[in-house]
């Protein structure tokens, strides 16, 4: 039997920009292994604006830190050889690589060009409030220190949609591009009535060119860097069709192994189920509602009722495609998704993402090892690295939920022949503390179980009918399981 899988993000916004992260992930690779992490989604590999860019700000899809252009000839975490390293040492360990790709913008252009928009309304893109008129845009990619290695295409304004800036006058605002064939992409987010445009130079999946160009260099990346997945960033900006298209490309290309997990973010999950549908499911999402279901419960306390933790989430309603988180890089304090779960609250998050039957849990690199920056946040490696233990150890099986209280709730995984000793009871108190009485199996009388993250130090004995009454420490989670002594 296949033991449960575990992805880390290996990156925070605030990690050093000093070229040392790929290596960082090559050190790293036995350790993360050895708490059985199977897989690292690791930041944008391809060059940015600048050697403190974070990989958001995407330049150039060819250059993983190989050709000197915007001041740098690695990126903010490295070299191309120091990146495929790390990969290579990933998968020396049995851990998968996943990329994040950004395919929705490009930045950094260097030269502009003269062309002709009309200004939209932010608060609704379909709404124009200018004539049409002629701006300077940055949107001439030609990568001189490049040149035509790996890629002859040059970016120029035809192959956009939509941009911020107006350097002539040095207005912003946002800008449609004008010509033939040219508009906002269909099959994006209707939020502000169009949501295509997000931010920088924004890619034209209508143009044929385009589409061909960032198939050409998704391939590329594959085959370069041998990794295993791509993470794709603000999805909900990008032609649905064209992502589509894309991930049918790719697994043509790499095999239908290769994995996809989506950002989506919109907290109401009927936008991501309608999404998956319009993609006919053929990558995961993360579970955005159930981050914010998490963050409500971490700011509420003790009136948040536990029961309804998993309401109306993703990993509720289409379990084998949600890829579940607590925090990530846009999250974390000062972030533009600031949302950040409460340290009281966390380690009993990561129980609701790593000991349950659904999901396809993530641990964040931020709460794991810390957050660095003007504000640094300690990591909780110590109260993770329990979790991790239970997860790789005992839970498997049939699940039996017990939410029936809105304080104190629990869940038993019954465990499996296939796994020695596997099976747990897992308890969460957001009060004053609480117990719970569960059944976990008569083959399991007589047994005694342990609290697996030491928050509790009673021995539970299993009676002759296989219930046991599980304690649990007020604002706090136990993981009972069979003790190995």
């Amino acid at each position: 039997m296949e033991r449960n899988r575990t992805m880390i993000q290996f990156f925070e916004w605030h990690v050093a920009s000093d070229g040392s992260h790929w290596n960082g992930l090559k050190e790293m690779a036995q350790e993360l292994n050895k708490v059985w992490i199977n897989a690292v989604w690791i930041p944008p590999v391809t060059k940015g604006q600048s050697s403190q860019d974070t990989g958001y700000g995407v330049y150039d899809l060819y250059d993983l830190g190989e050709f000197d252009q915007k001041g740098t000839v690695r990126t903010k975490y490295g070299t191309k050889d120091e990146l495929i390293d790390a990969i290579q040492e990933c998968h020396k360990h049995n851990i998968q690589v996943y990329v994040d790709l950004v395919l929705n913008h490009k930045a950094a252009a260097d030269e502009t060009e003269v062309f002709k928009v009309v200004e939209v309304n932010p608060q609704n893109r379909n709404e124009v409030i200018s004539k049409p008129v002629d701006i300077e845009g940055w949107t001439k990619f030609i990568f001189p220190g490049r040149g035509d290695q790996y890629s002859s295409f040059k970016w120029s304004f035809e192959h956009f949609n939509g941009v911020d800036y107006d350097a002539k006058t040095g207005k912003k605002g946002i800008y449609r591009i004008l010509g033939e064939n040219k508009n906002w992409n269909g099959n994006v987010d209707d939020e502000l009535g169009n949501y295509d445009y997000l931010m920088f130079a924004n890619i034209d999946y209508n143009h044929p060119s385009v589409i061909e160009e960032v198939f050409n260099a998704g391939k590329w990346i594959i085959d370069i860097l041998q990794c295993d997945g791509f993470r794709f960033d603000a999805i909900k900006h990008i032609n649905h069709d064209f992502l589509g298209d894309f991930v049918i490309e790719m697994l043509k290309h790499r095999g239908k192994e290769f994995f996809f997990v989506g950002e989506f973010w919109n907290s109401d999950v009927k936008e991501s189920q309608e999404f998956l549908d319009s993609i006919d499911y053929s990558i995961e999402l993360f579970d955005v509602a159930l981050h914010y279901k998490l963050y409500e419960a971490s700011k509420a306390g003790r009136h948040f009722n536990l029961a309804t933790i998993f309401d109306k989430t993703l990993v509720q309603s289409h379990p084998l495609d949600a890829v579940t988180f607590v925090d990530n890089h846009d999250t974390q304090p000062n972030e533009g998704l600031d949302s950040w779960i409460d340290d009281w609250f966390k380690q009993i998050a990561y129980a609701f993402i790593l000991l349950r039957r659904d999901g396809y849990p993530v641990v964040f690199f931020g709460d794991y090892f810390g957050i660095a920056g003007d504000n640094p946040i300690p990591g909780k490696k110590d109260e993770i690295d329990p979790l991790l233990y239970a997860r790789h150890q005992y839970a498997y099986g049939e699940q039996d939920d017990y939410f029936d209280h809105p304080n104190t709730i629990g869940w038993v995984r019954r465990g499996t022949t296939e796994i020695e000793r596997s099976g747990c009871a897992v308890v969460i108190c957001n009060s004053d503390g609480g117990y719970k009485k569960m059944f976990v199996g008569t083959e399991r009388a007589k047994e005694i179980w342990v609290d697996i993250t030491q928050n509790r130090n009673d021995q539970i004995s299993i009676d002759d009918k296989g219930f046991a009454t599980f304690p649990v420490n007020g604002g706090s989670v136990s993981v009972w399981a069979l003790s190995e002594e």
